[in-house]
């Protein structure tokens, strides 16, 4: 970027050579610039005007003196306003008819001078990062899900309950109940756990979820307790904390076997999500695993495949 000095020497020069009958397109060639840079730097308010982040700037006009930030300071330490937060500092100074900063001002200035500190019998606010979990191996990691399947007829579904695991996109356990509940999912979550001949001891698993109301349900939040399952759940308002879970549903729906026309009976659902479960498990290769099967990634046969 060409500096503030220099541009003001390229319109200076080239303001005497259009002077001595130079054309200022030929001009404006010599220093390398076109005649619509020049026409810019002379239209700015002050040629001298750098807009660089880390150029050196004019003090605003409303800066506090020296004497200012120390009267700001001697004020905030009186005993009328030392137990006060900057946003009753001001107002009350206003009620007197005084005014010395803003509040913004005051919280900096104190900030500056490490007078700006949590006070109080309050606990102080504390940020805690976003937990997230990495599974190395079949079995740590678990998401599951709840989706409506077409029933009959329009507004009757049926709900497929689903455990999956992140590892290997194995699914776990499966079921479809006619209703939404904690119970259901508190049933499925000890049937997944039998399937696997899962002993949680020293072997931590967690099940991930989003907020809905069967997943955060007292009967499964007691399950997982008993079973030393940690539950995770997605961030408030975020829809996307779950995609695996999603994206099995989206395959499943999109099977070109899937019932266009709904399912007619709770039968009938279990017989079509059996037949899928199979295929998904036993002959689906995902690109997300290299194209294989989830059973291969989930028995361990990917190094000898």
């Amino acid at each position: 970027m060409i500096s503030a000095s220099d541009r003001q020497k390229a319109i200076t020069l080239i303001k005497e050579a259009v002077a001595e009958g130079a054309r200022e397109s030929e001009a404006c060639k010599v220093p390398g610039i076109t005649k619509r840079t020049l026409q810019r730097w002379r239209n700015k308010l002050s040629p001298n005007e750098d807009q660089r982040k880390h150029a050196k700037r004019p003090a605003p006009a409303n800066k506090l003196s020296p004497g200012e930030r120390q009267a700001l300071i001697e004020t905030a330490n009186q005993p009328e306003f030392q137990s006060l937060p900057p946003s009753q500092i001001v107002p009350r100074l206003a009620d007197k008819g005084v005014y010395l900063a803003s509040e913004s001002t005051f919280y900096r200035v104190l900030k500056k001078n490490d007078m700006q500190h949590h006070r109080g019998k309050a606990k102080k606010p504390s940020s805690k990062p976003i937990a997230t979990h990495c599974a190395t191996g079949p079995n740590q990691v678990w998401m599951w899900d709840i989706t409506w399947l077409s029933g009959p007829a329009k507004g009757i579904f049926f709900y497929l309950y689903l455990i999956l695991d992140l590892f290997s996109r194995k699914i776990i356990a499966w079921d479809i109940w006619p209703e939404e509940s904690a119970e259901n999912a508190s049933i499925l979550v000890r049937r997944g756990i039998m399937s696997e001949k899962r002993t949680l001891v020293n072997q931590p698993l967690v099940l991930h979820s989003d907020n809905g109301s069967p997943m955060k349900g007292a009967s499964l939040l007691e399950t997982l307790y008993q079973l030393g399952i940690t539950p995770s759940r997605s961030r408030p308002r975020v829809s996307n904390d779950n995609p695996y879970a999603e994206s099995i549903f989206r395959t499943c729906k999109y099977r070109p076997s899937y019932p266009s026309k709904g399912l007619t009976t709770l039968t009938e659902a279990r017989q079509w999500v059996l037949s899928f479960t199979k295929w998904y498990n036993q002959e689906h290769c995902h690109s997300g695993l290299n194209f294989l099967t989830s059973n291969q990634r989930h028995n361990g046969l990917a190094e000898q495949i």
